[in-house]
């Protein structure tokens, strides 16, 4: 209870702010950015979810003029282009022209091209609001650019800086800047609570390394684990334990590696495709981060995670750092305006749980939808063959009443009139005065109805309306089932849903509205779903009751009326 109360007061707090941090239409200019994670761009074949992905920005996708000098009025918004997303300005050089910029990603479809984001700038009262700590989630631990002035400074919200830097900034790395290693040089990270490192959680560790030489070097060591080069062979260290990857980096060429260990078992990915996998046993670790030792070449954007990260989020993650990644780019033609597939965006959001229950929603809206149709063609056919039975009688009631009288004969030949309740009373009825004269017919007497005949025929009369009536009701109650059912369900799948969303919130220590909004709104679909069933059952069953009062109504009246006219028809 205490989790959910503290998840819908963020939530409220964020949409409160919200209309404080950006409104979309104060900035003059905008570029819609596209992800394509289909086999035509970078095939992606899991749902990654908050993923910092690299926006490049350069003279041929991106007007600098436009902006300010500092590219401090740049916002970046989700595909609706009114939900800000968090992003973090690595390096902005209107002069030259370039700019690196990380933005925080709430959730990348897997083989699809309808994720995308929206850049705007333009706004000349704009304040700054880059903000690196919001861009990762709570397991990312350590986040090294090397772009940052002042000193080496991890990027994350738990500021693991380095105190010791030996090495040599370098301008020109493969995204901003970059740091330079010349055998002996290093960077220290000191030890802290938040770079603890457990085999039981795992852990995740990317770098973009060139080497100079592919002989044995530290990429990244703590205590007594270290990721290593060996020979030119990615390795990883615990004690006197190795595993290897399965096969070597080149030499002199940025290349982009990671490293994830995860039940007992090393992963290695160059470029963000697996490379080679084996088992390694470890224990708890912690120390100093310790940054290329013995290393000569270059390391740029160095990452530790206390989680094992997908293959998916892995592959994902390196394209976005790709120039001319081929998983993301400016779609030059579409308005800043574009409209949003909201639908399939919810739909995209919809967890296993609200699908079970949209499922079993479905089946409900297939029985209704069979109950309405049978009743709507059952109900009418009644109704077109009572009136036409009604006509016929009205005009020859006199003689039918007469067993064996051939306008009763006529009537059974009549089409029009078969499926008629009045019909098959009065069939019924007259079956019963036939009997009645056969049996007088057996012991000489007149014809004639006595009263206790009449009563007879009406308590058989009465047994057809029921009969009737539980014909005419047959299958109503599975309306009455979605019209009670249908919302309850519904709002089941939704509760479910947004507990979810708080506990995966919770999780991530990533409490914003881009995080929020997705799970909440999909959790809805849930309840959409159960209205979808109820409502339309609801005006369908009150329809229904009527056009059955009606006919029920018509049956009593003529069974009432048909006993009437034959007691004084045939009087005993």
């Amino acid at each position: 209870m205490k989790l959910l109360k503290l998840g819908i007061s963020a939530l409220v707090a964020s949409v409160l702010l919200l209309p404080l941090l950006a409104s979309a239409d104060d900035w003059q200019h905008g570029k819609k950015l596209v992800f394509d994670t289909s086999p035509t761009g970078v095939e992606i074949d899991q749902d990654v979810n908050v993923l910092p992905v690299l926006v490049r920005l350069h003279s041929g996708n991106f007007n600098f003029s436009e902006a300010k000098p500092d590219g401090s009025d740049l916002r970046f918004f989700a595909a609706d282009n009114k939900t800000p997303l968090a992003y973090h300005i690595e390096k902005f050089d209107a002069a030259n022209e370039l700019a690196v910029v990380w933005v925080k990603l709430p959730k990348l479809q897997a083989k699809a091209t309808a994720d995308s984001l929206m850049l705007r700038w333009g706004n000349k009262d704009a304040k700054a609001a880059d903000n690196s700590k919001a861009v990762y989630d709570e397991s990312q631990v350590l986040v090294l650019n090397f772009s940052e002035e002042g000193g080496v400074k991890d990027a994350t919200g738990y500021a693991n800086n380095a105190n010791e830097v030996t090495g040599v900034a370098v301008a020109n790395g493969p995204i901003g800047g970059a740091m330079a290693f010349n055998g002996v040089a290093r960077v220290v990270v000191p030890a802290a609570v938040s770079l603890s490192l457990k085999p039981s959680t795992g852990w995740t560790m990317t770098a973009w390394v060139k080497p100079d030489n592919l002989v044995g070097a530290s990429l990244l060591s703590m205590g007594s684990l270290s990721v290593d080069l060996a020979a030119g062979v990615p390795t990883v260290r615990f004690g006197s334990s190795a595993a290897a990857a399965a096969g070597k980096l080149q030499e002199g060429i940025w290349q982009h590696l990671a490293v994830v260990y995860a039940g007992g078992k090393v992963q290695f990915f160059v470029d963000g495709n697996a490379a080679g996998e084996a088992a390694l046993a470890m224990t708890d670790t912690s120390g100093d981060v310790v940054l290329g030792n013995g290393l000569r070449g270059e390391l740029d954007a160095v990452t530790l995670a206390n989680v094992p990260r997908s293959a998916a989020y892995i592959k994902a993650f390196a394209a976005s750092q790709e120039a001319d990644s081929l998983m993301l780019s400016f779609d030059a033609g579409a308005p800043a305006e574009a409209e949003v597939a909201y639908f399939a965006i919810l739909i995209g959001a919809v967890t296993i749980d609200g699908w079970v229950v949209i499922a079993l929603l479905g089946v409900m809206l297939i029985l209704s939808i069979w109950v309405m149709y049978d009743k709507t063609v059952t109900l009418s056919r009644y109704a077109k063959s009572n009136a036409a039975f009604l006509a016929f009688y009205k005009e020859h009631a006199v003689q039918m009443l007469q067993p064996g009288s051939t306008q009763g004969a006529m009537l059974k030949n009549m089409a029009s009139v078969k499926n008629s309740p009045l019909m098959e009373a009065f069939e019924l009825g007259m079956q019963e005065i036939a009997v009645r004269f056969k049996m007088q017919d057996a012991k000489g007497q007149a014809h004639g109805l006595s009263a206790s005949a009449v009563d007879s025929i009406r308590a058989t009369l009465d047994a057809l309306m029921l009969r009737v009536s539980q014909r005419l009701n047959s299958g109503i109650v599975l309306l009455t089932i979605s019209i009670s059912g249908g919302p309850f369900l519904g709002l089941l799948g939704t509760v479910v849903g947004v507990m979810i969303t708080f506990a995966a919130i919770a999780a991530a220590g990533d409490v914003n509205v881009n995080a929020i909004a997705p799970g909440i709104a999909a959790a809805l679909v849930a309840t959409v779903a159960g209205l979808a069933v109820a409502i339309p059952a609801l005006f369908a069953y009150n329809w229904f009751a009527i056009q059955i009062k009606n006919i029920s109504s018509d049956l009593a009246v003529f069974c009432d009326e048909f006993l009437t006219r034959s007691a004084e028809l045939h009087n005993d």
